[in-house]
């Protein structure tokens, strides 16, 4: 196992690390889903057998609390003192710094353990970053790791990188959790805000390094790409040797499901090191992401200059749902993300075609009738 020296912190943590958010579920006989123990202990049990040290779950995953359960039956019989644990305090229903001490103690209890190494502010945003800010959050890590309830204050990440950038420099946070893949070098925190987090001196653990399983298996076009170069990996290989590559990585995480996953994932990360790229490799990666990028239904950049639609119609949305089902080849007709779409009332079939949106659009794209083809594509038939 690759180990990457966190500075900082003064300890070391595997480049694989253990995510516990799609662990397998079943239901019990009277109806409640429940992790499949019998599955996901004797899989992160291996890990840990074989040098993972870092641990990764969330008071919300598994339909709540029922994953950091799960995880703190496996860590028993002295696997606990084996790792890191990293979870999360979720921002959406707190409302006081009462509800924060509440959540972190069901944490410890639902954990078996009376320190979290790692605790993350989850999922922030601006917005959420604003209400954690104004509510007394930093006060309550700092507070927290005084009592020995926590080790390292820190926070995981979706927005843009000026909202990055404004979170991560408003404290000395001890580690920072960003989605980061190679299809993601403009897009989240992106390459300039992994670098910043370096100058910094603060580790990032790359969350939604194969974009939810998407970059585990390529489209023709892409595994042509593979097939030329004459190293052969496959395509999870050459995404978690990309991100390893990058010196600020401290973890990769890897949401293991199974025995067989957990073993394919130690011997990849057994080859990942830091700086390994050669030139030739990282050029192979950018002709990659063109590829997928070449794969787009419709040019449009996200702007928002079309909206708000005067009948509710989420343009960019939809047409985001669009590119990004046809780049990875997934089910277009009835794929779950349109139906949400359909479901909040700002599908493509509301549009009256009245072409506000076309006398805006720097593009000067057809949005009505792609809109049009968009939706009969991705709606389900009858």
């Amino acid at each position: 196992m690759q180990y990457r020296k966190i500075e900082k912190l003064g300890i070391e943590v595997s480049a694989f690390g253990v995510g516990c958010m799609r662990w397998p579920m079943k239901k019990l006989e009277d109806g409640t889903d429940v992790v499949d123990e019998e599955i996901s202990t004797p899989a992160i049990r291996h890990a840990i057998d074989l040098g993972v040290n870092y641990v990764d779950t969330a008071y919300v995953y598994s339909g709540g609390r029922k994953n950091e359960i799960a995880l703190g039956h496996a860590l028993r019989d002295g696997y606990r003192e084996k790792v890191y644990i990293a979870t999360k305090l979720p921002t959406w229903p707190v409302q006081t710094k009462d509800d924060m001490w509440r959540i972190l103690g069901e944490s410890l209890e639902d954990l078996e353990t009376d320190c979290i190494d790692f605790y993350l502010l989850h999922a922030l945003n601006r917005d959420s970053w604003h209400k954690m800010r104004d509510l007394g959050a930093l006060d309550f890590l700092e507070e927290a790791r005084a009592q020995g309830k926590i080790k390292y204050a820190c926070f995981s990440f979706h927005d843009n990188y000026e909202a990055f950038e404004e979170i991560l420099t408003a404290y000395d946070w001890d580690m920072a959790q960003v989605q980061f893949n190679y299809m993601d070098v403009n897009n989240q925190a992106t390459v300039k805000g992994v670098r910043l987090a370096g100058e910094r001196g603060v580790p990032i653990v790359v969350m939604e390094g194969l974009r939810g399983g998407k970059l585990a298996t390529a489209p023709d076009n892409v595994q042509a790409l593979y097939d030329a170069f004459p190293v052969k990996r496959s395509p999870v290989e050459w995404a978690f040797r990309w991100l390893c590559n990058f010196p600020e990585v401290a973890t990769v995480l890897s949401g293991v499901t199974n025995m067989e996953q957990t073993e394919d994932n130690l011997a990849i990360f057994d080859r990942c090191t830091a700086g390994a790229m050669t030139e030739e490799e990282l050029a192979l990666m950018d002709r990659v992401r063109e590829a997928y990028e070449s794969r787009t239904k419709v040019g449009c950049t996200g702007c928002r200059y079309c909206m708000p639609c005067p009948n509710d119609v989420d343009i960019p949305r939809i047409f985001s749902i669009w590119n990004s089902k046809f780049q990875f080849n997934e089910t277009l007709e009835g794929n779950w993300d349109y139906r949400r779409v359909i479901r909040d009332g700002h599908d493509a079939s509301k549009c009256v075609g009245c072409g506000a949106c076309e006398g805006v659009c720097p593009q000067q794209l057809s949005i009505i009738d792609l809109l049009q083809t968009a939706d009969a594509e991705m709606r389900a038939k009858e």
